[in-house]
């Protein structure tokens, strides 16, 4: 089984414009997400695929691979897509074979994360689709619009997104949810079956979709197996200038 890292890459942010190529500790964003990934034992490929020619050259200037990939995507799944398909005559990539996107706004994305998506699925051979939870330790993220919530079958499928509380405890006080230990939220990194990949990425959205504006919720509606795997690591994704500013806390954290 061969796995690629593919990180999707776009100067253009609603909230934080240019984000990716901002300084870190004398390093861009882009720069930290990918050597973060190299980091990961035995990948196969490593790749930042991109339309920004000046992510192109920041990628070219300290010597990392970057994809020049179409403009006009929505999404990063769509921009994973055509990366995967530019590296398929290369690699000689088989549907089996494994696509792993990580954003480019994670600049300290643990290693162990990653690897954790490819243990997935090595071990699970039936697997489509794999990403990341953990629990939800504050109340924060319980309450926050911007964090999504998951719930999971018994197999560890995840059956549901949402960017409300969910399970939502009808008999016990909000006070009080946080430490029913019932809670998990997404960590937003993906890995998919090559073969799943090209066809997720050519589905229409889907009605829960565009009504909590998760993609994921699509492939669920069309029948697509999402399988969870559980992380002790935090996610911390640069969304805004303030989020910058939280970065060195986070690493203290980590």
């Amino acid at each position: 089984m061969k796995t690629v890292v593919i990180i999707p890459a776009r100067l253009a942010s609603t909230r934080f414009p240019g984000k990716l190529l901002v300084d870190i500790r004398g390093k861009t964003m882009i720069q930290r997400t990918y050597e973060q990934a190299l980091k990961v034992p035995d990948l196969d490929y490593v790749t930042v695929a991109t339309a920004d020619e000046q992510i192109v050259q920041n990628i070219k200037s300290f010597g990392g691979r970057v994809l020049t990939t179409s403009g006009k995507h929505l999404t990063g799944t769509d921009c994973c897509l055509e990366a995967a398909e530019k590296l398929q005559e290369e690699f000689n990539l088989a549907d089996q074979d494994v696509v792993i996107n990580v954003q480019g706004d994670e600049p300290y994305i643990h290693p162990e994360s990653i690897a954790l998506i490819k243990g997935r699925f090595k071990e699970q051979a039936e697997a489509e689709i794999v990403t990341l939870y953990k629990s939800i330790t504050s109340e924060s993220d319980l309450f926050s619009n911007g964090t999504a919530k998951v719930i999971l079958n018994k197999q560890g499928e995840i059956i549901y997104f949402s960017r409300v509380p969910i399970p939502y405890l009808r008999d016990v006080d909000q006070k009080s949810w946080l430490a029913s230990g019932m809670h998990h939220k997404q960590v937003g990194i993906y890995g998919y079956r090559f073969g799943v990949l090209k066809k997720i990425a050519r589905l229409e959205q889907s009605p829960l979709e565009i009504a909590e504006k998760l993609e994921q919720l699509r492939w669920i509606e069309n029948g697509y197996v999402i399988t969870g795997q559980e992380t002790p690591h935090e996610s911390f994704s640069v969304d805004t200038p303030e989020d910058l500013k939280k970065v060195d806390l986070f690493v203290e954290k980590e």
